[in-house]
């Protein structure tokens, strides 16, 4: 007799595991052959270090954390969803977490996430001369402005990878050629933009957390939530590159 399968309704969560999961195709593995003794368990098997600012992570108030998650992604659901999931073992298993729940937004909540979004200025290059440096800023001002214009929504570039003095040439080059993708093909390069930004936002929250207050702590800096407006300074952990 065949076997029935019942499906989930369509308002039930999926259950983010709290382990790692599966390094995707294409994604480096983290070394661990030569992490010194003093990180490894019986047998030489490696052991996590004890990461101070994810134990706190870990042990906040759900709406500490909910607030200081979205600081790092402006989607209400993805925030309260990833603090219900608490606690993580590692750092790793908290940014897979983050990345399956960004993946499971809706077209409408990825909007809202892309909403929350500043066009903040990228860390430059400071041996840029100021004339090749106000020139550049103008150009981008109207390529923004473009943007905007054609897809609602603010320009979201990953530049985590990038030396501060590519960020200009890199965000002029990215934002004029996707000025030519069709408004859906956008939203998905946005969507995927959107997830690479938010792991370096989580990743530098957590190590700033082993120093510093959670981020709704701090005067005059707002928490990012998609229903409050934002200053110049969101608060958000972009140092030391700032996405726009």
């Amino acid at each position: 007799m065949p076997r029935l399968t019942v499906p989930r309704p369509a308002y039930e969560e999926r259950t983010l595991p709290s382990h790692r999961f599966p390094r995707r195709p294409g994604r480096a593995a983290i070394p661990d052959q030569n992490l010194p003794k003093c990180l490894k368990g019986p047998g030489g098997v490696p052991e996590t270090p004890r990461l101070p600012g994810l134990e706190r992570f870990n042990t906040a108030p759900a709406d500490v954390a909910e607030s200081a998650l979205l600081t790092c992604c402006g989607s209400l659901r993805w925030a309260r969803r990833l603090a219900a999931h608490r606690p993580f073992p590692d750092l790793e298993s908290l940014l897979a977490a983050a990345e399956e729940a960004a993946y499971d937004l809706t077209p409408d909540e990825v909007l809202q996430a892309l909403a929350a979004e500043s066009a903040h200025q990228p860390e430059t290059d400071s041996h840029i001369p100021p004339t090749a440096l106000r020139t550049a800023q103008t150009a981008l001002r109207a390529a923004h402005a473009a943007y905007e214009s054609r897809f609602g929504h603010a320009f979201v570039i990953c530049l985590d990878d990038v030396a501060p003095e590519e960020t200009l040439d890199q965000l002029l080059a990215g934002i004029r050629s996707r000025l030519n993708n069709e408004p859906e093909d956008e939203r998905v390069q946005a969507a995927e933009e959107l997830r690479g930004l938010v792991r370096g936002r989580i990743a530098r929250l957590v190590g700033a957390l082993g120093t510093s207050p959670f981020p709704q702590d701090r005067p005059a800096e707002g928490v990012g939530r998609p229903d409050s407006p934002e200053s110049a300074d969101s608060g958000r952990p972009d140092s030391p590159y700032v996405p726009v």
